[in-house]
């Protein structure tokens, strides 16, 4: 036997993709084992629900305990809590091992935790990094690290700039408009800069992507300017089984409404609006006539830190235009947390206005929804860029818009026209997006078939880790 050890983010957007992966693993080779383990930075309901979900797997799982030396989360102080986390990472693998008969033969890192390579480095076994967003990312993260190290280019003084930059990953010129915030603030540059540092040492990069959707991208990224990848996607928890007990209501009232007529409002853990932005939503909602399905979510409390999740609205009306439930009563449902992927998958489902987390534009291109683009933070500007201006499967609200997700600084308010534009196009039933999307939705499946793009990638890792 030879023995993995994953190491994901304690965060369920990163996590359950990661522990997705090494089932995978251990069902294409019997002779791999695999033991996550889970880092208690700060722990998340949702997480620990997802793992006790979790039926017939062969995976094994071992908490760490918090470092006594761990300081508050934040950006500034993300690399020394990492650095704190080591020596309990290196004792657990040590446990591990010594418990078995096994070889160890690498570790599987998030690319938020590449400082852990080190510990890989250390015990002399190789460390791969899972990658969670597109090829195209990963491009722009490293083209933007030599901007900095070779050009001498100040990204943090782009911030209120529209200069375009020629990046190789893309095919188009993309403005410093689309640059991600954590890029933008001094602070979270200095983190993200040095965990891109650490993932240039990574043996190889594990991305969740197909070639079919990136193949511009992933091919640029053999240029050295990167470890070799491995494109293995479409990643996705296509089960939810902790979602089944608590969308019944929201299943039933889908199953009354007719084939791709509904509009799915959704944006993320961490998409929620201010009262006037709602109003909005709700009025180009109101206008475009159409039936639609909003997880509408409250901000999570400032004074519960920056990792807070958001909550449900005891009562939505408090926060809606006056009239809006009666008069939208029979053709729109407002709910609170989302079973996005059980509703991705009805048939009701028409289209998908996101936020353009890459989780789930996976999640709507394996579904073949169209996808009205209105990202709010992250890396999600880009990834609106790519899936309109350069796949065609997208529409835009808004692709230059961002938020400050817990509220601080300037929010602008994009007005109910603009929403209800977007709207429109994506309902189309001739739009060219929705016939592109359900062509790489075929894609996406045949991916991941025997001798497909992503299943033949996924062997190949296999084959190298168990060279090791």
């Amino acid at each position: 036997m030879a023995e993995l050890v994953f190491i994901p983010m304690p965060r369920m957007g990163h996590f359950a993709s990661m522990v997705e992966l090494a089932q995978l693993l251990v069902d294409l080779h019997s002779e791999l084992s695999i033991t996550v383990l889970i880092l208690e930075f700060n722990p998340d309901a949702q997480v620990t629900a997802y793992i006790h979900s979790l039926t017939a797997t062969r995976l094994k799982f071992m908490h760490l305990p918090q470092p006594e030396t761990q300081k508050d989360i934040s950006f500034s102080n993300h690399i020394s809590n990492l650095q704190a986390h080591a020596p309990l990472v290196k004792d657990a693998t040590n446990n591990i091992l010594h418990y078995s008969s096994s070889r160890f033969i690498g570790f599987v890192i998030d690319l938020f935790l590449t400082p852990f390579i080190d510990v890989g480095n250390q015990m002399g076994v190789p460390s791969y990094v899972f990658y969670a967003s597109s090829a195209s990312f990963l491009g722009f993260q490293s083209h933007a690290l030599a901007l900095q190290d070779e050009q001498n280019v100040n990204i943090v003084e782009l911030k209120d700039s529209d200069t375009e930059f020629t990046i190789p990953s893309y095919l188009n010129p993309v403005s410093s408009k689309l640059f991600p915030t954590i890029l933008l603030n001094p602070e979270s540059n200095s983190m993200a800069t040095t965990l891109v540092r650490w993932l240039r040492k990574a043996k190889g990069i594990m991305i969740n992507t197909f070639w079919e959707l990136e193949s511009h991208a992933i091919s640029t990224l053999s240029n050295g300017s990167v470890p070799p990848v491995y494109p293995v996607g479409p990643i996705l928890d296509l089960e939810r089984k902790t979602e089944v007990h608590q969308s019944s209501d929201i299943m039933k009232w889908l199953d009354e409404q007719p084939p791709s007529s509904v509009v799915f409002l959704c944006f993320g853990s961490g998409g929620n609006f201010n009262k006037d932005q709602v109003k909005e939503i709700a009025s180009a909602l109101e206008q475009s006539g159409h039936r639609f399905l909003w997880s509408l979510c409250q901000p999570p409390d400032p004074f519960k830190g920056p990792m807070a999740s958001q909550t449900d609205y005891d009562d939505a009306s408090e926060i809606l235009p006056e009239g809006f439930l009666d008069r939208t009563h029979g053709i729109g449902k407002i709910i609170g947390w989302a079973p996005q992927v059980a509703i991705l998958g009805h048939q009701a489902i028409g289209g998908f206005v996101s936020h353009c987390g890459w989780n789930s534009i996976l999640e709507s291109i394996w579904f073949g929804v169209p996808i009205a683009a209105w990202p709010l933070y992250a890396e999600q500007q880009l990834n609106a860029f790519k899936l309109v201006m350069e796949l065609g499967i997208a529409v835009e609200i808004k692709m230059d818009y961002r938020i400050e997700v817990i509220g601080r600084g300037e929010v602008e308010i994009l007005r109910a026209k603009t929403i209800e534009k977007g709207i429109r196009c994506m309902m189309d039933k001739g739009s060219d997006a929705r016939k592109r999307v359900k062509e790489m939705s075929e894609k996406s499946r045949r991916a991941l078939m025997d001798g497909g793009s992503s299943h033949s990638t996924i062997r190949d890792f296999i084959n190298d880790v168990m060279a090791v």
